[in-house]
């Protein structure tokens, strides 16, 4: 049992493609088969190297390990059915084309793009689809042939068969679907050029690389006439197809930059676990069979199966990912959760201790309040150690003028302890040590303390934060503070 994912090189991995990769993947782990990577990268103006790099790394982050294809590091193929770029495969392509023209399922065609508009408009004017009607359609493979010699430039255009009749498949997301035949005229194979339409290579890969099943988006269940069409003309089986429900915003209209972020990398940067992401996305469109909302990758692994999946367009909702990421977050060990917020940490520019038991003690304090990795860094701001910074905020309690004695007082109370932190309760005493030496209650006791500990007279609750901060740290912050009033 053989799966593959295909992207497009032209952009960032969109999480509607990511969704397509973990079906393939689920479905083939589930079944003990293998998971292929192939990229898709016959449109050269807009297919990028970087792109590429991009989207594999974006598929190496969500977890999504494939059994063959090119790999994320190094860009080389591995696999019995390389190359797995299509622009590296145009000689494969370009002998079945020539399978088809010598057994006259193809013909060579030289119509030019302004007499192929010609006919698209009169066709419209008509009322009738917009078919290409080739005159060349009769002509022999040595007529065309002669014609190239001669300097023609042609396109290699497949002869659709004139019976009338039904291609009929088994969706395996929407059950029967059947196509009339003559819902497409001949259609395109190779161009001028030489380098293959979607179709055409699609097919050539998926028989070549010996596809059992395709899970694919549900636009492109209109391409599979003529890819049947060419399984047909060249006697291969085609794979089993199945074709996913489409993902709306919340708006109901197609899920678009409109709507926010749209892409992996964008979630990854916004803090978002791989965990969570995947989790979300396998609900558009599949659902637990115990009903589960939160699923680990190894659950979803064992639970997932075809007939789960439904047609039915799928809501990307925002405030659902985000309480599904807050779940994945809150249950993972603080070590690992530590590990994942560094990079954002360093990002932001905070120092903070390398303590393993200082983390998991601050972890235990602000885990809680964190549904995205990026929550933590205003958290955690107030914790840095590199720096400490008075805010324009600070003026009010600077206007008091029982403000420098209170942060005496609170200084003075500190250095009395010994403690290399200050405790919950040890702060409390303190405080009202300094409440009753400074005669002072209220905003002129609170303001001046807070000042002295993050820089400004609001924010985060001080027992929680304290116990945070070595006793050392606050004895110099309450000594900026006294330098700052006598500036």
């Amino acid at each position: 049992m053989r799966t593959r994912f295909a992207p497009s090189p032209t952009g960032y991995l969109h999480v509607g493609g990511a969704r397509t990769a973990l079906y393939c993947y689920l479905y083939a782990k589930n079944k003990g088969g293998k998971f292929i990577l192939r990229v898709e990268d016959t449109d050269e103006e807009r297919s990028t190297e970087d792109s590429m790099r991009m989207q594999l790394a974006d598929l190496k982050w969500l977890g999504y390990h494939y059994d063959e294809g090119v790999d994320a590091d190094t860009l080389k193929d591995f696999g019995a059915y390389g190359p797995y770029r299509q622009s590296q495969r145009k000689n494969i392509y370009k002998e079945y084309a020539d399978k088809l023209l010598k057994s006259g399922q193809a013909y060579y065609c030289f119509l030019t793009d302004e007499e192929i508009e010609v006919q698209r408009q009169a066709s419209m004017k008509a009322g009738r689809p917009p078919q290409v009607n080739s005159p060349y359609r009769d002509w022999t493979l040595a007529q065309g042939e002669k014609k190239i010699a001669e300097g023609g430039k042609a396109v290699v255009r497949f002869r659709v068969p004139d019976l009338n009749r039904e291609y009929k498949f088994t969706d395996l997301v929407r059950g029967e679907v059947a196509f009339p035949s003559d819902m497409v005229g001949d259609f395109v194979l190779l161009r001028t050029g030489g380098m293959p339409v979607y179709n055409f290579c699609c097919v050539i890969d998926d028989a070549l690389m010996k596809m059992t099943h395709v899970l694919r988006a549900e636009e492109h269940l209109s391409n599979t006439l003529r890819q049947l069409m060419i399984y047909e003309g060249l006697d291969m089986k085609p794979p089993e197809f199945g074709h996913l429900s489409i993902i709306l915003g919340s708006d109901r209209q197609k899920l678009s930059k409109r709507h926010g972020a749209t892409s992996v990398n964008e979630y990854k940067e916004r803090g978002y676990l791989p965990e969570a992401l995947s989790n979300f996305i396998a609900l558009l469109g599949w659902s637990s069979p115990k009903a589960q909302e939160i699923l680990s990758m190894s659950e979803m692994i064992e639970q997932f199966s075809l007939d789960r999946l439904h047609s039915a367009a799928a809501i990307f909702d925002e405030v659902k990912l985000k309480w599904v990421n807050a779940q994945h977050l809150r249950a993972m060990p603080h070590a690992e959760l530590w590990q994942r917020l560094t990079p954002f940490f360093k990002q932001a520019g905070l120092v903070l201790s390398d303590d393993p038991n200082w983390q998991d003690r601050s972890l235990s304090v602000y885990k809680t309040s964190m549904e995205v990795l990026t929550d933590a860094i205003e958290l955690y701001r107030p914790l840095s150690l590199n720096g400490f910074t008075i805010y324009d905020e600070a003026k009010e309690a600077f206007a008091m003028p029982t403000t420098p004695n209170v942060v005496r007082e609170w200084r003075d109370q500190l250095a009395a302890l010994s403690d290399e932190f200050v405790s919950e309760a040890q702060f409390l005493a303190a405080q009202d040590a300094v409440k009753a030496k400074a005669q002072v209650k209220g905003k002129e006791l609170f303001f001046p303390i807070r000042v002295a500990v993050v820089g400004k007279p609001h924010g985060a609750e001080l027992k929680i934060l304290i116990p945070l901060l070595a006793r050392k740290l606050l004895i110099e912050r309450a000594e900026t503070v006294l330098k700052h009033l006598k500036a």
